[in-house]
């Protein structure tokens, strides 16, 4: 398992552009037969990849966590962005097809990943947070996602919210968690941005193309960077920070957070004119 440590708001406004990548973007997520995992210091957030295509996966006993098996004291969230497979938890299988989100709760312990067809294997992201409470493992398809439509053409960012894991949904301790869909034409995500010092969020980008990039904004306010992100690359966006993000063409991109509370709409608005 890989350990990041986030820079704060004064180291990150003296960085240079490869400082910044390798404090906030995850890359090479997804490899095969594979389950990667990186630990982030921020809220003790876990995100990973596990892309099964000749063999079952399962999570390795992480030495960071200091736990019998990755569930123990943690709860996840499971979000398959490739072709159909199947998640088995405890002994109850779970067929995943594309966009189908798992809610795995704590103390469950034996949890496998497999893909249906090897020429199209299933991938796997991965969000796990600390959890003090057991909700029961439960599968979420696109059909049961709560969407809600947003944007417009004419600002280029016509898109729709599928919330999965949210207080009105299925229930967690601290995660929330869903992804957000681009209309054709539509390149804006998150404008104007906000941050939510309640929250840390990570973003992981997907359904782009080999060629195109989403060129992520973060940052405080007055303050921001960007860092060009590629499909199945993932951002560390601390409470702090704004997130925001213009795609070279339409794309995806699944969000999640934890932290002091699981409010979606707790946030702290900015203007387009209060960005620098």
């Amino acid at each position: 398992m890989e350990v990041k440590y986030t820079p704060d708001p004064v180291r990150f406004s003296r960085m240079n552009t490869t400082e910044i990548r390798d404090g906030f973007l995850i890359q090479q997520l997804f490899k095969n037969d594979e389950s990667i995992t990186v630990y982030c210091d921020v809220d003790r957030a876990i995100c990973g990849g596990i892309m099964p295509v000749t063999k079952t996966l399962t999570l390795d006993i992480a030495a960071e966590i200091k736990s019998e098996f990755f569930c123990q004291r943690r709860e996840m969230g499971i979000l398959n962005i490739g072709g159909a497979g199947i998640i088995t938890v405890d002994g109850q299988k779970y067929d995943m097809s594309r966009t189908d989100c798992l809610y795995i709760g704590k103390g469950s312990k034996d949890i496998s990943f497999a893909s249906v067809q090897k020429d199209d294997p299933a991938k796997y992201y991965l969000l796990s947070y600390p959890a003090h409470k057991e909700y029961p493992t439960t599968h979420i398809p696109i059909a049961k996602a709560n969407p809600r439509l947003m944007g417009s053409e004419q600002q280029a960012n016509k898109r729709t919210i599928y919330q999965y894991i949210h207080p009105d949904g299925v229930k967690s301790c601290q995660l929330v968690m869903g992804f957000t869909k681009l209309e054709s034409g539509s390149v804006w995500n998150t404008m104007p941005p906000h941050t939510h010092d309640r929250r840390m969020e990570i973003y992981l980008y997907f359904d782009l193309p080999d060629d195109a990039r989403v060129f992520h904004f973060m940052g405080q306010p007055q303050e921001t960077r960007h860092i060009a992100t590629a499909s199945g690359e993932a951002i560390i966006s601390p409470s702090w920070s704004i997130h925001s993000g213009v795609g070279t063409t339409a794309y995806s991109f699944c969000w999640g957070m934890g932290g002091e509370n699981q409010a979606f709409d707790d946030m702290d608005h900015l203007s387009i004119g209060e960005i620098l």
